[in-house]
């Protein structure tokens, strides 16, 4: 299968290796668009894409220019749109019922996302939705069996009103417990960070998926204390409370939970091993790389010849 891959070269999150997971299982042109090529796909393709040549053309781009673009994506063949973000069509944020709404005007396209649930309710609205969950760098994060010496932490961003109820709750818990809440450069300094962690606090409060960051924390074998997104979500990922993951539904569940851990250290070196093991089996980049392919293998929908107003539209990109 021959596809041409487009991703952001400005992102804060190394994705790399995921790139090289899709290429490893297609015949893969992949392209790093610079914001101003994003803001001009029309302009882009014409000077640097012949469509006929590619089975697949994958968009894994800023949502918020592909909705300004939306009249020229209508005219890309065999397009599939990598998202990683989709659920902020159902949260509270100035993004809700906005993917729902675009992918109306594509919907012979298909969407791979990252979240079962949200996945399942995209289908629901007759979209061609397909899951692949999100993951983690297995070049850049590993356990490294070193001395636990921070007990309790999260690490990453809370000021982004989509983690407006991450960062509400961080803050309950801090008044409770010895919560450290910190940032650290990507790569390296991320991964010792990590490794020094015994448990850590995963807050995706209200979001209903699991972000990257419990695979991260989960690959460097930290137990895993992760806000449950509940049963569904949880079934399709193979996690199981205090085998490989502890789940929680609010602060006094977690301290209840924090509690009985720090009395029983096999337990905690159980689920910290079982933990990291699913990660390092289902949850690398290579992994969901091989998966994404699968996922954009399947016959897409029939695509609707465009008119001749359409067309015109496609062209001036209006």
């Amino acid at each position: 299968m021959k596809v041409l891959f487009l991703v952001q070269k400005e992102q804060r999150a190394i994705l790399d290796r995921l790139y090289e997971g899709v290429a490893a299982y297609s015949d893969c042109d992949l392209r790093w668009l610079t914001s101003e090529e994003q803001r001009d796909l029309r302009g882009y393709f014409r000077r640097e894409v012949d469509v006929s040549k590619y089975d697949r053309i994958v968009f894994f781009l800023r949502f918020k220019q592909e909705v300004r673009q939306v009249a020229f994506i209508r005219s890309i063949p065999n397009l599939v749109i990598l998202e990683h973000d989709a659920y902020q069509n159902y949260i509270n944020c100035k993004y809700t019922g906005k993917f729902s709404s675009h992918y109306q005007k594509l919907p012979w396209a298909r969407v791979i996302t990252s979240g079962y649930v949200v996945t399942e309710r995209l289908r629901g609205e007759g979209f061609d939705a397909v899951f692949v969950p999100k993951g983690y760098d297995q070049s850049l994060l590993q356990g490294r069996g070193r001395e636990r010496d921070i007990e309790l932490a999260f690490v990453g961003s809370t000021k982004s009103v989509a983690y407006s109820g991450r960062k509400a709750f961080l803050d309950e818990l801090a008044k409770v417990e010895p919560l450290l809440v910190t940032r650290t450069k990507s790569g390296e300094e991320y991964c010792e960070t990590l490794n020094r962690i015994r448990f850590f606090v995963s807050a995706d409060v209200g979001m209903g998926e699991y972000m990257i960051k419990n695979f991260e924390a989960m690959a460097c074998g930290c137990v895993l204390l992760a806000f449950d997104q509940g049963s569904e979500e949880n079934r399709a990922l193979g996690f199981k409370d205090m085998h490989n993951i502890v789940l929680y539904s609010d602060i006094d569940e977690l301290r209840r939970k924090l509690q009985q851990l720090r009395e029983d250290p096999q337990l905690v070196a159980e689920i910290s091993r079982n933990g990291q093991t699913l990660a390092e089996q289902r949850y690398t980049f290579h992994a969901l790389g091989k998966a994404i392919v699968e996922a954009m293998q399947a016959p897409l929908r029939a695509r609707p010849t465009l008119g001749l107003l359409e067309r015109i539209r496609a062209w001036l990109g209006v």
